[in-house]
């Protein structure tokens, strides 16, 4: 093989498989929804970096997992999990809620 076409062969691997290295390497955190609560309420998560949330809702109906700053929404059906990518946040508190246990299902994300 030439090698002009190696490298434009090397260069199209590296670019399908650096996004999928970034995102295994991105920070997770697990959340439940059950019994109209989360578990666990707060989560610490590191300030100024990319994180997944993932959403697992045992709840007997739907959830809606909800930050306003930033604004995100991501609604999960029972037994059914649901993944999201948050934008770094600067360090401090935000707090997320279920919207249709408004009451019981509050929690933290604490950015350090």
């Amino acid at each position: 093989m030439n090698p002009a076409r190696l490298s434009a062969a090397a260069f199209a691997a590296a670019l399908l498989v650096a996004p999928l290295a970034a995102h295994a390497e991105m920070p997770t955190f697990e959340v439940v929804a059950e019994n109209g609560r989360f578990t666990p309420e707060t989560i610490e998560v590191p300030a100024d970096t990319r994180f997944r949330l993932r959403l697992t809702n045992r709840n007997a109906g739907p959830e809606e997992f909800e930050t306003t700053r930033p604004f995100k929404e991501l609604v999960v059906g029972p037994g059914v999990t649901r993944t999201t990518i948050y934008p770094p946040l600067k360090a401090g508190t935000y707090p997320f809620f279920g919207e249709f246990h408004p009451d019981t299902a509050k929690g933290q994300f604490i950015a350090r």
